[in-house]
């Protein structure tokens, strides 16, 4: 049967089911045949907070969405065009954020009375004219792939329905044009230590796309041609937490240090420690400590021995690893401390984003103790902003905190491989004893160690224990300057406190200024600026990208490194006569522009565990720039969202 083909410049699918139904394997697989064709993608995976929720319900739906382009894309896009829902569950948690016109695939087999209970339905949604807005497909995949699988030996009733997601994979394959042969291959790795599942799965698949190809419910098939506006070179998918753990092996081989990352099961840091623990070949030590505290004081410790310390967390986390951050800054010694931020307080939604731990970072300890504070702006950026975390943390000698979040970490895009020996190298320099150096024995010298000289960064020495001449106290008492003593001198103690803040400080030298993307015109100047930080950069430059398509003349810039500030930050906020801040908080990082800088901040705030939207952004530009009101009459919710009510 000869179909017709129409060509899409971009799609957004999201796969959607209860958290047994495979969908981020699903999502996963349909990622990388998306990447070999060549198509820019990013993805978001959606987890349930429950462990195991009752099957059927909608605390328990799991789903994974990407958006693939034939052009540079900026995000996982906001609303799907294709929703695949695995049984009623699905299809209600995630029917509000359809466009019109929308296609929606359902396992026709899974809406039965029991299920459409468990999920709130009063009446079938496929029969009860509630879906006439979409185009919906009803396909039994439970029925079609125990017919398939039937005939192989040793395929039990649970491997033929456990199946199931791979015929949907098998469906939507054919009808985006991906290639087989990856999926093919993919199955047989993954289960080839059981053939019988094995070659259910395989037939799941080739039955899935049987069905696209010959079924008259399909009868039109979608191209996506490969994106020509992406840089040429090596790519691989990752997600973030991927590229922030490539990021730090990076500075380990750059830098000469043996990385050892301590931490406590957390979600969503726990992924970290999964993935660092898989490079034990390489020298990368892990270790799952008994509570955060001790994973701090271990990362601390590790750093004390002269190896490059790691610990990872999440917000609740960050509060109990306070006291050895604050002993790390009295220390001086190098400490990264990964938060991926999750929504809170508390427990909170923890499978859930939201970028709130920013104060807490910055001033969450006690006592005067200021520190770097980095945050990735995109998945791939997870490598370089974990690389230069490192880079400073060593050659400041301080802690530095590097502020992922959960869509962050979960959230893939094709990453251009670096070539490590083009990265700088990160040289360590340990203290050598007094009259010696790195080229000649030890030598007699009547100058004693000073553990708290500085050099010209106001970084003091960093002495290996075991190093002869080079003992020296350590503690979170107040040091003497130079000697390191034990001092309650109050004019030593204001010393001290203005070193070390002064040396944090001089991070702000090596900061790249603050880039605004603004398209000049003399005629008509920009008067908007849209101003972010970490993983809002896609939303953000997407929202803009929108807004300049409907006639708006709007700027957007992005901040990364969040302590020290760039220092041209408060000549670009002045050089608008707005300044737009949307954030995954309720406005944290405005207030801190607002009380540094003296500048009035519009401030747009979202805490409802998703990432931040582009049409949000752009709903947000077009309302200041059409109405031209204050921000306080601007809408700060989701009312005017481009999308059909629930």
């Amino acid at each position: 049967m000869r179909k017709a083909v129409e060509e899409r410049e971009r799609v957004i699918i999201r796969f959607a089911g209860d958290s047994g139904d495979g969908m981020q394997l699903t999502g996963s697989r349909f990622t990388d045949a998306t990447a070999v064709v060549g198509n820019d993608l990013a993805t978001l995976p959606n987890f349930p907070a429950e462990i195991r929720a009752p099957a059927g319900t909608l605390a328990g739906v799991s789903a994974f969405q990407i958006q693939f382009a034939s052009r540079d894309i900026l995000t996982p896009g906001d609303h799907p065009d294709v929703l695949v829902a695995m049984n009623p569950a699905a299809l209600k948690a995630n029917r509000a954020e359809l466009h019109p016109g929308a296609t929606i695939i359902v396992n026709e087999d899974a809406f039965t009375k029991r299920n459409l209970e468990k999920a709130g339905y009063a009446a079938d949604p496929l029969s009860d004219g509630s879906l006439e807005r979409f185009r919906v497909h009803r396909i039994p995949m439970s029925t079609m792939t125990s017919a398939a699988v039937e005939e192989i030996d040793g395929v039990s009733t649970r491997d033929a329905g456990r199946a199931k997601n791979l015929f949907a994979l098998g469906v939507i394959s054919w009808l985006y044009g991906r290639p087989t042969d990856v999926s093919k291959r993919w199955i047989e790795r993954r289960f080839a230590r059981d053939p019988a599942v094995a070659q259910a799965n395989l037939a799941a698949f080739n039955a899935g796309w049987s069905f696209g190809e010959t079924t008259e419910l399909l009868d039109v098939q979608y191209r996506v041609k490969p994106a020509t506006d992406v840089p040429p070179g090596r790519y691989r998918n990752v997600n973030g937490t991927t590229a922030l753990s490539l990021g730090l092996i990076a500075a380990s081989v750059r830098s000469g240090l043996p990385l050892v990352l301590a931490s406590y099961p957390i979600t969503p840091a726990s992924e970290l420690l999964h993935e660092l623990s898989k490079h034990a070949a390489i020298g990368v030590s892990t270790i799952q400590a008994e509570d955060e505290i001790a994973a701090a004081g271990m990362a601390l410790g590790a750093s004390f021995g002269g190896k490059l310390g790691v610990t990872a967390t999440s917000g609740p986390g960050m509060d109990l690893k306070a006291e050895t951050i604050g002993l790390a800054v009295m220390l001086e010694l190098p400490l990264i401390v990964v938060d991926v931020q999750r929504a809170g307080p508390s427990t909170g939604m923890p499978t859930k984003t939201e970028q709130s731990d920013l104060l807490m970072a910055l001033h969450g300890r006690h006592g005067e103790s200021p520190l770097p504070v980095i945050a990735p702006t995109t998945a791939g950026d997870c490598f370089d902003a974990a690389f230069e975390a490192a880079r400073v943390a060593i050659r400041y000698r301080t802690p530095v905190i590097l502020l992922s979040d959960t869509f962050l970490a979960s959230s893939s895009e094709p990453w251009l491989i670096p070539d490590v020996a083009d990265l700088p190298a990160i040289d360590p320099a340990f203290a050598v004893a007094p009259g010696t150096d790195s080229h000649s024995s030890a030598a007699e010298t009547s100058d004693p160690f000073q553990p708290y000289s500085r050099d010209e960064k106001l970084a003091r020495p960093w002495a290996v224990p075991g190093t002869p001449g080079l003992a020296h106290r350590i503690g979170g008492l107040e040091k003497a300057h130079g000697t390191g003593n034990i001092s309650y001198d109050g004019a030593n103690h204001q010393r001290m406190t203005e070193l070390r803040a002064a040396k944090v400080a001089a991070v702000g030298d090596e900061v790249p200024p603050l880039t605004v993307d603004i398209e000049p015109d003399p005629a008509r100047p920009t008067d908007l600026l849209v101003l972010g930080w970490g993983s809002t950069e896609g939303a953000i430059r997407a929202g803009v990208r929108l807004a300049r398509e409907a006639g708006h003349k709007v700027a957007c810039a992005q901040l990364r490194n969040l302590n020290p500030l760039p220092a041209n930050t408060g000549d670009v906020l002045r050089s608008f006569e707005r300044v737009l801040v949307p954030e995954l908080n309720c406005g944290q990082l405005a207030s801190i522009l607002r009380a540094r800088y003296l500048v009035d901040i519009e401030s747009f705030t979202k805490v409802q565990g998703q990432p931040l939207f582009a049409v949000e952004v752009a709903e947000q530009i077009e309302a200041r720039q059409s109405r031209r009101t204050d921000a306080a009459d601007v809408p700060a919710s989701l009312d005017g969202e481009r999308r059909p009510p629930a």
